[in-house]
């Protein structure tokens, strides 16, 4: 199995190196932390506080706790805030943005749906803790969403930090498609997501909005997507343009990606796979 670690990014760092060409506009991955507590074997989604810097939140996959946790940068284990009244289902990504008080909120994703037969998924939001505490609870709200369409797997979430619109990406479907609910309708507590866009790329499995609106990632099992936004774009129209692909070792399976706070760096986690332990990568800004 040790073999299976060293060359696992290997092998696909060969294959994609003759195939495509490579933005380095953010450097190689640097090494943060290996995980090895088993109630975090599962992280799917991560993103970075708005109001604590250096600290960010990541949840389980589908049937984990319905819980957050808080880490530092280093990968530390923080505390973990519970969502009364909810079910993991399948908690698929998280992300940070504004919420209807002014306040910054964290929305969760119970997106995933991999053979397409539910009805419904939904988004739970809270506000962002003034304090970091080991444990507390908080009563979320939550809305309860319908494809246009029919049933999707989805694994993206993204806020808008500027409008605090909610966007949804498909995984299963040959070009991805693009989903929102315009921030004003999340009281609604029921609504249709609205298609907005198609991605000319497959088996997106996350994906955050830099904290000033300007940069977006989205990536998959094998490849991470990067635009930038022009003055004057929305998210959608930056995104029909035709993305640049950073640089990145493909994890055995890595679904969750996050920026920091400032935007000079973001952070990738896998799931654990052929018994290889999650590792925590940085991958910094160049310029």
């Amino acid at each position: 199995m040790r073999l299976l670690v060293t060359i696992f990014p290997l092998l696909f760092s060969i294959n994609f190196a003759f195939s495509q060409q490579y933005d380095s506009t953010y450097s190689e991955p640097i090494t943060i932390k290996e995980i090895k507590k088993d109630k975090f074997q599962e992280l799917s989604g991560i993103a970075f506080s708005k109001v604590h810097p250096g600290v960010f939140y990541g949840h389980t996959d589908s049937g984990g706790e319905a819980a957050v946790y808080m880490f530092n940068s280093k990968g530390e284990e923080l505390g973990k805030i519970k969502l009364d009244k909810a079910k993991n289902r399948d908690w698929e990504d998280i992300a940070v943005g504004p919420g209807p008080d002014g306040k910054s909120y964290i929305y969760v994703g119970e997106i995933g749906d991999n053979a397409a037969v539910h009805d419904e998924i939904i988004i739970y939001r809270f506000p962002e803790p003034e304090k970091l505490k080991p444990e507390s609870e908080v009563k979320p709200e939550k809305i309860k969403l319908t494809y246009p369409g029919g049933s999707r797997d989805a694994e993206t979430l993204m806020v808008d930090p500027i409008s605090g619109d909610i966007y949804i990406i498909s995984k299963r479907d040959k070009k991805n498609t693009i989903y929102c609910l315009p921030a004003a309708r999340f009281i609604d507590k029921e609504a249709v997501l609205e298609r907005v866009g198609e991605l000319n790329i497959t088996s997106s499995v996350g994906g955050d909005i830099s904290s000033d609106g300007n940069q977006i990632l989205i990536k998959t099992y094998q490849n991470v997507y990067y635009w930038t936004k022009k003055s004057g774009e929305s998210i959608v129209q930056a995104l029909m343009r035709e993305p640049t692909i950073l640089l990145y070792n493909p994890e055995p399976q890595g679904e969750a990606i996050g920026f920091q706070l400032d935007g000079s760096a973001y952070y990738t986690i896998s799931e654990k796979r052929f018994d290889i332990n999650p590792t925590l990568y940085r991958y910094e800004r160049r310029n």
